[in-house]
């Protein structure tokens, strides 16, 4: 049966940011489509929730991304600016990670590039501090990913 509406199948993890925000990964549903979420979540003394920093990826993009990741070096100040790779999401957008620079602070940077727009303001910024966590909750992800699911969604 197919789902019409946002389903949460997974929670895989959080990473928790120095401003005391969070990064939540997890396995969703939309329309019967599994994906992984990637986002921000606030947490202030009146207001918790999702903001819009952050991306949805397939399970084949997150099957391209997480060897890449799992190969940059272990010592961040080894990382080099640049792309990491660019996958296809649908017919004229893609998803493109990237290591770079933002407010004077280094990070991995996943961000949604339309053709014929350019980039959207869909995306998140990782810090380059987190890394390891990122690198553990995307191979956690993929394990997840791989597994048969129990029931149909």
């Amino acid at each position: 049966m197919l789902e019409s509406s946002f389903t949460l199948l997974r929670d895989m993890g959080t990473i928790v940011l120095e401003n005391g925000d969070e990064v939540r990964f997890s396995i969703d549903a939309y329309h019967g489509f599994r994906y992984v979420s990637v986002r921000r979540y606030l947490k202030t003394d009146t207001f918790a929730g999702a903001t819009r920093d952050g991306v949805t990826l397939t399970p084949e993009i997150v099957h391209a991304l997480v060897p890449r990741l799992l190969n940059l070096p272990q010592d961040i100040k080894a990382l080099k600016d640049g792309v990491i790779g660019k996958f296809a999401k649908r017919p004229g957008i893609c998803i493109v990670a990237s290591i770079g620079t933002f407010k004077g602070h280094r990070g991995l940077d996943l961000r949604q590039w339309q053709e014929d727009v350019g980039w959207t303001k869909k995306g998140i910024w990782l810090p380059l501090e987190k890394l390891p966590e990122v690198k553990n909750l995307f191979q956690k992800t993929i394990e997840a990913l791989d597994e048969k699911p129990t029931d149909d969604f």
